[in-house]
């Protein structure tokens, strides 16, 4: 009999899965604990905005790879790098604390651990739970970038040398077919000078976005802060190649027999050392190319292939040798380099430190404040000294003698502390004023000078007598030297300098042919690739003026033929329609049409708000009338005033006499009292038909036109003039004459009365006639002003109790 023993296979196993799962629940609830945002960082959950930047920085100062050289730095700086983004984002730091996610685009409740994660809807481990190796095997981790670090860091540094860009991300397969190729051409590209980076899309998707790249992998060339998307095959030679298409295509002049004369007389123009490179390949090396646009700011490249016939008299004049790469350095003198290197395997660094040390003139000229910051630098300590000699001359044929005697005195000067330099007096005018004490100087002048602040204060000293470039001149500049190296205190005077003028600075045309070609460039390169999720602002801009353009069009064309067409009004209805405007009682607020002026009755209403209460620097132009004369009158005003209508300042009433027949006699009484300027017949008339005032309410004063009466003789004086040229006439009478002032006051004023009591109608019309050339001498601000204490009221009783007292 067989005794079958019941198998416990099915509970083992149920026992393992429970343990293992305990396992993995351990592991994860670890891997979470260990990563934590706030311990990273060193701050409470409660912690503050500024309180959580501030630890951020003072981490981030304390483990930066390139200050810390501990292995962890750089994992623990991607750390704490990570915390910031997390809590700098309140929406983030909100999700972490309620749910422990970190990951924005992750579904709330889903914790983000280290043990498992999302893929495509189904639950798998990632390698870090099995410490499976990781996918960027080549050290990714080295050129690893951060949105911070990005804009701070890789950005300035992209206009000293061009940066080439892999954006991947984990679990790319299509990611590591391109690894061996990206590995090869970073070893190859990366010796030349040539930056460097990776970015990390499920990570830094906020760079990714910045970099305009949203799928992987993908390669970016950067130079300049401009973002370049690279579409070939991933082939070594095509990175290369598309690295030097980034780079501008003027960097290197092709040098022969025919212009290498041309090439090393334009030191002058230039203001920039000259290098030449002679190599047996016919086409640049990548290396120069890179080596001249890290410099091009300070020294002019140019490339002479030695395998060419037609530079056998260059090779010949220099002795250059063929077996080996040769650069020579020229400045002022084209006919012996001041340096040269010759290497069969010419290295970056080798190729910088030999330029850097080379990058100005012997005595350069200040075209720009960059150019003079670095030659002289502000003083920080007292051993760091530099004093900067300064020649104040002139471009002229003229002053080449003295120029070139400058140059020989500073060659046979030249020493770590002291600086030559020259800069043109037509060209930085206002820096020679502040040196010069605003004189003209008509021989070159030698200032020495130190800056002791970034502000462009100098203590300087001028050298007397000038600089002719005599022996006599160049003692007496060794001389002041000399004293200046045994007493600092020597400088003694001081000055603020300004900024100088950027002479080098292009044109607005041709930097806005610059910017026009890189936009329209960049718009055939996204057309190209159909890169539409980056078009998609312009083509709605575009298409979006097409509209506006064609509808409008559209619109016209329908149109009825009349509407297009101004309809110019006959003078009855314009007359109407200006006197219709004029009789209304408060100002309108819409601007004046071409044919119409606004004009405003000045009543109980509107006298406070155009006249008291006149914005400063407003004029308001009132013209006195009857009932009798009003239709008449407005349509001269009207016709007179037109072509000043435009004017913002001017405002343009009209006053009813018949209504106010107290307000005229109360602003004379008035500006009687306050200048003591005006004659009896100015109170005592009766008649002010055809007057206009131009009334300033903020500076409390008024000019005065009278009527010109046809009835009178019209060489009369006193019908062509205005009220306050007539004052300036009886103000000149009576300094000389008291009582023949007076007499002439009476006649003057006895004429417009009889004038205007035998007025007609016709003759009111032409009160007005000279009133355009009156308003022009106003506007000229020449006529003269009668200033009042306080404007009457155009209350009747307010203004004769006024009077009485």
């Amino acid at each position: 009999m067989t005794v079958r023993t019941p198998s416990r296979h099915p509970r083992t196993c149920s026992l393992l899965l429970a343990v293992f799962l305990l396992l993995l629940s351990v592991q994860v609830g670890e891997a979470a604990a260990e990563y934590d945002p706030y311990k990273v960082l060193g701050v409470s959950r409660s912690a503050s905005q500024a309180e959580v930047k501030r630890a951020y920085k003072t981490l981030a100062r304390e483990w930066h790879p390139d200050k810390n050289k501990d292995p962890k730095a750089e994992d623990m700086f991607i750390k704490i790098s990570k915390s910031y983004e997390i809590l700098s984002n309140e929406e983030r730091r909100s999700n972490f604390d309620r749910y422990g996610q970190m990951d924005e685009n992750q579904p709330f409740g889903q914790s983000q651990h280290h043990g498992f994660r999302g893929f495509h809807n189904s639950f798998y481990f990632d390698e870090s739970f099995f410490h499976f190796p990781r996918s960027r095997d080549f050290a990714d981790s080295k050129y690893l970038l951060h949105h911070a670090q990005f804009n701070s860091d890789v950005l300035p540094d992209s206009h000293k040398r061009p940066y080439l860009i892999k954006v991947t991300s984990e679990w790319c397969f299509a990611c590591i077919h391109i690894e061996p190729v990206w590995k090869e051409t970073v070893q190859q590209l990366e010796p030349l000078g040539v930056g460097i980076g990776v970015v990390d899309m499920g990570y830094e998707r906020r760079l990714a976005n910045q970099l305009g790249v949203h799928r992987v992998p993908s390669i970016i060339g950067l130079l300049n802060g401009r973002v370049t998307l690279f579409h070939q095959a991933v082939v070594r030679e095509h990175l290369q190649q598309f690295i030097e298409d980034l780079l501008p295509h003027r960097l290197v002049e092709k040098i022969t027999d025919n212009n290498y004369l041309a090439f090393l007389d334009s030191w002058q123009v230039e203001n920039k050392p000259s290098v030449l490179l002679f190599d047996q390949v016919p086409i640049v090396p990548l290396l120069y190319k890179l080596t001249a646009f890290a410099f091009r700011d300070y020294v002019r490249f140019g490339f002479v292939d030695q395998g060419d016939p037609q530079n056998t008299r260059i090779l010949q004049q220099f002795n250059i040798n063929t077996y080996a790469p040769t650069m020579l350095l020229f400045k002022e003198d084209t006919e012996k380099p001041v340096d040269i290197i010759q290497a069969r395997g010419m290295k970056r660094q080798i190729m910088d430190e030999f330029v850097s040390n080379n990058k100005f003139l012997q005595v350069p000229r200040l075209v720009n404040q960059q150019l003079f910051d670095e030659l002289c630098p502000v003083k920080q300590f007292h051993r760091r000294r530099k004093y900067c000699v300064l020649l104040i001359t002139g471009e002229d044929q003229a002053f080449l003698p003295s120029n070139k005697a400058f140059l020989d005195f500073a060659t046979a000067n030249s020493k770590e502390v002291l600086r030559f330099a020259y800069v043109y007096q037509r060209q930085q005018q206002p820096l020679c004023q502040a040196l010069l004490h605003s004189q003209v100087s008509l021989t070159p002048q030698v200032v020495i000078l130190e800056r002791r602040s970034q502000a462009g204060k100098v203590m300087y000293r001028s050298v007397n007598g000038g600089w002719n470039g005599s022996e006599e001149d160049k003692y007496r500049l060794h001389e002041h030297l000399e004293l200046l190296q045994k007493d600092p205190a020597y400088l003694s005077s001081d000055a603020t300098l300004p900024e100088l003028n950027n002479e080098m600075a292009p044109i607005f045309i041709i930097r806005w042919v610059n910017a026009a070609c890189d936009y329209i460039l960049q718009i055939y390169d996204d057309l190209l690739y159909s890169n539409w999720r980056e078009m998609m602002p312009i083509l709605s801009l575009i298409f979006s003026a097409l509209f506006i353009l064609f509808g409008t069009v559209i619109i016209q064309a329908f149109s009825e033929p009349g509407e297009n067409k101004p309809q110019k009004p006959k003078p009855k209805e314009q007359s109407q329609t200006e006197d219709d405007a004029s009789s209304r009682t408060s100002t309108s607020s819409r601007p004046p049409k071409k044919d119409f002026v606004e004009v405003t009755e000045l009543t109980d209403i509107t006298y406070t708000s155009n006249l008291v209460r006149l914005r400063p620097g407003h004029i308001n132009v009132v013209l006195v009338l009857t009932n009798a004369s009003k239709n008449a009158l407005l349509r001269k005003f009207a016709k007179e005033v037109f072509s000043f209508s435009g004017t913002q300042t001017l405002h343009f009433s009209f006053l009813n006499a018949d209504k106010h027949r107290h307000w005229m006699p109360s602003l004379f009484h008035s500006a009687s009292d306050a200048t003591d300027g005006l004659s009896d017949e100015d109170d005592e008339s009766s008649d002010y038909t055809g007057h206009v005032l131009a009334l300033n309410g903020h500076k409390r004063y008024f000019c005065l036109f009278r009527p010109v009466f046809t009835g009178d003789d019209p060489n009369s004086s006193s019908s062509e003039t205005s009220f306050c040229d007539r004052r300036k006439s009886r103000s000149r009478s009576r300094s000389s004459s008291h009582s023949r002032s007076r007499s002439s006051s009476s006649e003057d004023g006895s004429r417009p009365k009889r004038a205007s009591s035998r007025a007609t109608s016709i003759e009111v019309h032409h009160k007005l006639d000279k009133l355009g050339l009156w308003m022009e001498r106003l506007m000229e601000g020449t006529l003269p002003r009668l200033h009042v204490p306080v404007w009457p009221s155009l209350d009747e009783t307010a203004n004769t109790c006024s009077m009485e007292s």
